[in-house]
């Protein structure tokens, strides 16, 4: 892997020769805050800001996806056959998505490509797209990747990796999907591997919130389940379910049909753990039925069940966004700690002693 740098001028000029052949993301400015989007015309992505309100989780896995069109006409040769929405699978670039976001990505594709289900709409954007980090050297302060299996440098699934020197980028060349994009981008002025990571151990030295987690995987599951912890930590959760839309490493979704007229569509759509209607049965019975049971098992999922099925970290990178934008300020790291430093006393019930 080599590093190459990339005077600003020629970014621009970079970012022009890319146009022909990759469809452009990134992140953009809308009003306060900065989301991923498709770059217009002669576009740029802001590479100043500090992180994006929303991960670009949705490029791969979009908020809602139309999977299969139908007709009920009866005049129609096809009615009632559903076919497949055509969709484009051309090569994209996501251009300044933070470490984090991309290791994000890892995670989600266990659940979307794993020995028993691949999943082809999830499958065909992931293979299509070339993932262009930028590094973190001024981490927010609700950021706690380093002990969350990430950091402000890190390389998973990313293909080219971009720290921001003030009139130019260094540029790490990861993948060889990265070498194509920087090739035909003209970018390939050689730099020194060290200024790379220089900038790593003072970026992560900026990085003071932590996250425990050393104990987890040795915790009962059972017994953590029935914990007398959850329903303090609930009690001012109002299951708005914020944090699972903002986390990058959220992947519940619904299956809906959409009739207009004579006309149908089949719709994939974000979902929650966190509604009341999720966990609904047709029978009408609902097994997570108040907020504690659906708080509890949105921690769950992340620091027990997915530890214990995976063991490859916890299913949280740090980014710190359901931290910032929770609006009752329920904190991933404070249950995480309270779960890590249960002790036998707090089990006591659960198993009868």
């Amino acid at each position: 892997m080599k590093v190459i740098k990339i005077d600003k001028a020629e970014w621009t000029k970079g970012l022009d020769a890319l146009r022909g052949d990759y469809r452009l993301f990134g992140p953009v400015k809308e009003k306060d805050y900065y989301n991923f989007k498709e770059l217009a015309g002669d576009e740029i992505p802001h590479m100043e800001m500090q992180n994006t309100r929303l991960s670009p989780k949705s490029l791969i896995f979009p908020q809602s996806e139309t999977m299969m069109d139908y007709s009920l006409d009866k005049n129609d040769a096809d009615q009632g056959i559903c076919k497949e929405t055509p969709k484009d699978y051309s090569p994209r670039a996501i251009l300044g998505m933070r470490p984090c976001d991309a290791k994000a990505m890892g995670l989600v594709h266990l659940n979307f490509d794993n020995g028993d289900y691949q999943d082809p709409y999830w499958l065909n954007l992931f293979n299509a797209s070339t993932f262009v980090g930028l590094a973190c050297d001024a981490p927010c302060g609700t950021c706690f990747c380093t002990t969350a299996g990430c950091g402000p440098y890190h390389e998973e699934q990313l293909d080219l990796l971009l720290s921001d020197r003030g009139d130019h980028y260094l540029a790490k060349v990861i993948t060889d999907k990265g070498q194509a994009l920087a090739d035909k981008a003209g970018w390939s002025t050689s730099a020194a591997d060290e200024a790379m990571e220089e900038g790593k151990a003072a970026a992560e030295q900026k990085i003071t919130a932590t996250i425990e987690t050393d104990r987890l995987r040795s915790l009962d599951t059972l017994a953590l389940h029935g914990a007398d912890i959850w329903e303090d930590i609930s009690f001012s959760c109002i299951n708005c379910g914020t944090c699972t839309f903002v986390c990058p490493t959220c992947w519940c979704f619904d299956i809906q049909d959409e009739i207009r007229g004579k006309k149908g569509v089949r719709m994939r759509n974000w979902d929650s753990c966190m509604f009341p209607i999720f966990t609904v049965h047709t029978t009408g019975h609902n097994p997570r039925d108040t907020r504690m049971h659906r708080l509890r098992q949105r921690f769950m999922h992340k620091l027990k069940y997915f530890v214990d099925k995976y063991d490859q970290g916890i299913m949280c990178v740090g980014c710190g966004r359901c931290v910032r934008q929770c609006p009752v300020n329920i904190d991933i790291r404070n249950v995480s700690q309270i779960m890590n430093n249960l002790d036998a006393e707090n089990f006591c019930a659960v198993q009868g002693k």
